[in-house]
């Protein structure tokens, strides 16, 4: 007859493998956690300054064409202003 001891403390996924056990696997998965949503605002926050360069870009490039079809507009004469 062969006896088994098993022990969930330590075990690999049990969350305990940490020394300190439960609670220091606690600060170091809200630790972890808390780095990963930093770093998530940070890529959020490059890609929001991005997109509103881009949107900048787009606003001179749509003045610039306003401002180009008023002068095809007056040298033709089609607008009196």
């Amino acid at each position: 007859m062969s006896v088994r001891y098993t022990s969930s403390e330590g075990a690999a996924g049990s969350g305990f493998s940490r020394p300190g056990g439960q609670h220091s696997g606690d600060s170091f998965t809200k630790r972890e956690k808390a780095a990963e949503d930093l770093y998530v605002r940070q890529m959020e926050k490059q890609k929001l300054k991005e997109l509103k360069i881009k949107l900048q870009q787009q606003r001179k490039h749509l003045d610039d064409l306003d401002k180009h079809i008023d002068d095809l507009t007056k040298e033709q004469g089609g607008e009196k202003n």
